[in-house]
């Protein structure tokens, strides 16, 4: 038989131009919103002073300063409270998403009533499609010293209302709450439709063999559903230096007395770009973020492969 001509690149372009005119428009969009800005990473690099020549001529034109901008980031007093801020609260968002999320999609795979099925979960994914603006409207109409619906309660039975703006104790258990509540919907949305791809027969065979309806999910709905939870714990970590900007900043509505229990490194970025407009400890703050974040899902992969390595998925 005779060899096929092997196609040169321009040639299997031109074969599988529908597919790539499919994937193009999202391609543009990475590169030129994603890809090109990394370049100015550079500037975590300088003492940036921006010209009216514009941003590319004053990059160039910028002193060198090397490492000084992580250094003063590092030896900040507001550095410590921005770590402990950031990583508390998103471990605390992982533990309490990843057991709720499992929990609930499972629950929700056991029911067989559509209607019901499909009320509980236009009622848990309701707070996903709200925006934390929206949101921060509906916890100050709660929490609002004069007008909140809490202490109107709390007067009614004869206490003293609470100014929950200025009483940074509560806000670490708002936070949390809020962020759990918002994201639980969307979270356990997965789970449930693992569970429900899940072989029938193996129900059957655990029915036949006695199994209880815990036994049951037990060892047939959380071993299927190990694999996507290891998954998004790994993509999860990978973002335990981030935090949600609405959550942290709208919500508490930029209270001075609440920073130190508010501060995350998006809102400390976020304060510094508009109070100091140190524009080159921003970018140190930021490109930290992402350097931390590749490294603890790379970390993260590799225990997860040395642990279960069917599981491992990168």
């Amino acid at each position: 038989m005779p060899k096929r001509k092997k196609k040169n690149f321009f040639q299997r372009l031109w074969a599988n131009r529908v597919f790539f005119l499919m994937v193009a428009p999202g391609t543009i969009f990475l590169i030129i919103f994603f890809y090109i800005p990394v370049l100015a990473n550079v500037v975590a690099f300088q003492n940036f002073q921006y010209t009216d020549q514009g941003f590319v001529y004053s990059v160039l034109h910028s002193p060198w300063v090397g490492f000084d901008n992580f250094k003063f980031f590092f030896q900040s007093a507001d550095f410590w409270i921005v770590l402990r801020n950031t990583v508390g609260y998103n471990l605390t968002f992982l533990l309490l998403n990843f057991f709720f999320a499992i929990f609930f999609g499972v629950v929700m795979s056991q029911m067989r009533k559509a209607r019901l099925l499909k009320t509980y979960q236009t009622m848990m994914l309701f707070p996903y499609f709200l925006s934390w603006a929206i949101l921060s409207y509906f916890v100050y109409a709660f929490l609002s010293s004069d007008k909140g619906i809490i202490n109107h309660m709390i007067t009614a039975m004869g206490g003293s209302s609470i100014d929950f703006y200025n009483a940074p104790w509560v806000w670490p258990f708002i936070i949390i709450f809020l962020g759990v509540w918002k994201g639980i919907g969307y979270n356990s949305i997965l789970y449930f439709a693992t569970a429900m791809g899940i072989d029938p027969s193996y129900y059957d065979a655990a029915m036949i063999d006695g199994a209880s309806k815990w036994q049951q999910i037990k060892n047939v709905t959380l071993p299927h559903i190990l694999p996507i939870a290891t998954l998004m714990l790994i993509l999860n970590i990978g973002g335990i230096f981030r935090s949600d900007f609405g959550l942290f900043y709208l919500v508490p509505r930029n209270s001075g007395s609440l920073i130190d229990i508010t501060q995350t490194f998006d809102t400390y970025i976020y304060r510094a770009l508009t109070t100091t407009n140190d524009i080159g400890m921003s970018t140190a703050a930021g490109l930290m973020q992402s350097v931390v974040g590749a490294l603890l899902i790379f970390i993260t992969n590799w225990i997860v492969r040395r642990k279960q390595p069917e599981s491992a998925l990168f």
